[in-house]
């Protein structure tokens, strides 16, 4: 499938709602869209339906989920399923993000070791991305095997809100390859080009002066982090 057309098929095309995610936090829908004759299925996520943070923004959860999306295409990963944010949708402005079909009951607490040995690059994103909610239930394994990371309208907090169940790779030093991207996305963010720009359409400049911080700490320690003692590392419930 061609992102591109996926893109503006996720921004342009026709919804239909076919229920909701009752385990969610805020109101999600599972929405079928068709395009140009082409159809699938999305997660739609209305700004209407968010439920009000004290420590985030009101109403910028789906700009988050967009931004996530933006950060992993700009650092070369794939890691987010296409995702835009779209003004006009069923229930008003929100983000669309394409369902990937997967396993539910194969989730991180289940990952065999070799699909564990994979998550260096989804551990280092949510360290970039400040994840306040990485469950196990947030990684998939989608067609070929592929990686796919989920629900991201709690990252790029100003202050420190890392939770994660991915604490595998705590004090080994971080691969080289991946290293050379996080410094690629660091000069473009000094710079204000690229995904600085991309990332400006959904992000407050402080959020990104902070995103650029984290980026150039993890190029300094030049390692995954242990788990801070003075905060709770894990989600709740961690699946």
């Amino acid at each position: 499938m061609n992102k591109t057309f996926l893109l503006e098929a996720l921004q342009k095309g026709v919804m239909n709602l076919q229920g909701q995610f009752l385990n969610s936090s805020n109101y999600t829908f599972l929405t079928q869209l068709a395009y140009q004759g082409f159809e699938c299925n999305v997660v739609y996520k209305p700004v209407k339906g968010e439920m009000p943070l004290w420590d985030f923004p009101n109403g910028t959860l789906a700009q988050r989920e967009t931004a996530a999306f933006v950060l992993s295409e700009a650092l070369g990963w794939d890691l987010v399923p296409p995702t835009v944010f779209r003004k006009k949708a069923a229930l008003g402005p929100g983000s669309v993000q394409y369902f990937v079909e997967h396993d539910p009951q194969y989730h991180f607490f289940e990952f065999s070791v070799e699909d564990r040995q994979r998550l260096r690059p989804a551990a280092l994103f949510d360290l970039l991305a400040n994840n306040a909610d990485r469950k196990g239930g947030h990684i998939l394994i989608g067609a070929e095997r592929h990686i796919y990371l989920i629900d991201h309208g709690i990252c790029f907090n100003r202050e420190p809100k890392l939770r994660t169940v991915i604490w595998d790779f705590a004090g080994e030093a971080l691969p080289p390859d991946l290293l050379e991207d996080v410094r690629r996305l660091s000069a473009e963010l000094e710079q204000k080009t690229g995904a600085y720009t991309e990332l400006r359409r959904y992000l407050s400049a402080k959020e990104l002066d902070a995103l650029r911080e984290r980026a150039l700490a993890l190029l300094e320690a030049g390692v995954f982090p242990h788990p801070d003692p003075q905060r709770r590392p894990y989600p709740w419930p961690p699946v």
